[in-house]
């Protein structure tokens, strides 16, 4: 529904972190590193990036290089590696602006995300009219009453450490949604993926793949103002660093229905990233401490109980730099008869929550069961999809296919 554009319209990133002592108790999501303690997890990652950002750009004679497997992808499309290691991504270009699912390529510039390009990035929204609303209602339930969005708990690392913000740069400008650290079912304890939603990653039937997508876990870690980060040190700003994509994985429906209210694609907008760091060797699951499983049951709505949503909401009165939750009861939401319903909840988080986790709890274990996609003009709901069979398909394919590099 909404995710933020670094110099361009704001929209919104959302987020969510739910904790195994249950939804009654707001779903509070604390992670313990793998290996010692948060803190010393992040510290680590806080050294990594004081050293990239001292380094700058990785480069040769102050050239960005790309590695040969992804230059090779673009000398296919016909695009000058040089060209695009100096700037050429910049180029969005109907021609250049690459669409087809295996087509993405994002190689890793160091030092490109930094502290106020992040600050700068504007959520990508995607906000449905009435009428668009209005569609299907003979299986749609009443729309749900508002829920005030209520903030997170600091520091992040502690409360809900898999929760991240999805920066990446659109033909708008630097952009923003939210996103999830998930288990990699075929890579225990070691996963590099992380859940979203597919308008953060590709613009959908009238567009191509976003660029220089970038995960960065517990972002702002200490919920600081924006006055205060101008002096904060890199463990506030990414405690875990920064996480590039080398590879993206969207529904097809997205790719050649998505729009810019959603559309028919709305319904299939979910997408999986697999990451690897800016700096450093260990795995995200291990670096983060913490990784969320994904149900791809799709219960009703009526059957699945409370769900939370996490996101860092961009649009006024939000400004992104914080993150919120809400908490509610789902009710359906059907965008066409020939469309799976999706859920929505009662929720007045703004633009840049988009792409953020939806949780639940099943059997004591807090669950991502959905994404936030699409919400009104008016900001007092959001709605996601289900994630069933083809959800789940995308994923195993991502887990098997680039789980384990």
């Amino acid at each position: 529904m909404r995710s933020t554009r670094v110099p361009a319209a704001s929209r919104r990133g959302r987020r969510t972190v739910l904790a195994a002592t249950g939804l009654v108790a707001a779903l509070a999501l604390t992670a313990t590193a793998c290996d010692g303690s948060a803190e010393e997890a992040a510290s680590d990652r806080a050294q990594a990036a004081a050293s990239q950002a001292a380094d700058g750009v990785d480069s040769v004679d102050g050239k960005i290089q790309i590695p040969a497997d992804i230059a090779d992808k673009l000398k296919e499309h016909g695009i000058d590696v040089d060209k695009w290691a100096n700037g050429g991504w910049r180029d969005w270009d109907k021609d250049k602006w690459l669409s087809a699912a295996e087509d993405f390529v994002n190689p890793v510039m160091e030092g490109l995300w930094k502290p106020d390009r992040m600050q700068s990035a504007k959520e990508a929204d995607k906000t449905v009219t009435t009428q668009d609303a209005s569609v299907g209602q003979g299986v749609s339930d009443p729309e749900p009453a508002p829920v005030e969005a209520t903030a997170e708990k600091t520091p992040y690392h502690d409360n809900a450490a898999p929760v991240g913000k999805v920066f990446f740069d659109s033909p708008d400008g630097p952009a923003v949604c939210s996103g999830t650290v998930i288990k990699d079912v075929n890579h225990p304890g070691t996963s590099n993926l992380v859940w979203t939603a597919g308008h953060c990653v590709h613009a959908g039937g009238s567009g191509g793949w976003y660029r220089n997508i970038v995960f960065v876990p517990a972002y702002n870690d200490l919920g600081e103002a924006a006055a205060q980060l101008s002096d904060a040190d890199a463990t506030e700003i990414a405690p875990y660093g920064n996480w590039w994509a080398d590879w993206v994985s969207t529904s097809n429906e997205w790719i050649q229905g998505g729009s810019e209210t959603g559309g028919a694609g709305a319904a299939y907008d979910y997408a999986v990233l697999h990451v690897e760091p800016e700096q450093g060797t260990k795995s995200l699951e291990e670096t983060v401490g913490a990784a969320l499983d994904v149900d791809f049951s799709a219960p009703s709505a009526a059957e699945s109980g409370k769900m939370g949503a996490w996101g860092y909401p961009a649009a006024p009165p939000y400004n992104g730099l914080k993150m919120f939750k809400c908490i509610d009861r789902p009710g359906r939401l059907s965008l066409g008869t020939t469309l799976p319903t999706m859920y929505r909840i009662g929720c007045t988080m703004t633009g840049g929550s988009s792409g953020g986790g939806w949780f639940r709890v099943v059997d004591g274990e807090t669950r991502l069961v959905s994404n936030t996609s699409i919400g009104p003009e008016d900001n007092t709901w959001l709605a996601g999809p289900q994630l069933g069979p083809k959800a789940e398909a995308m994923y195993q394919n991502m887990s098997r296919t680039y789980g384990g590099r």
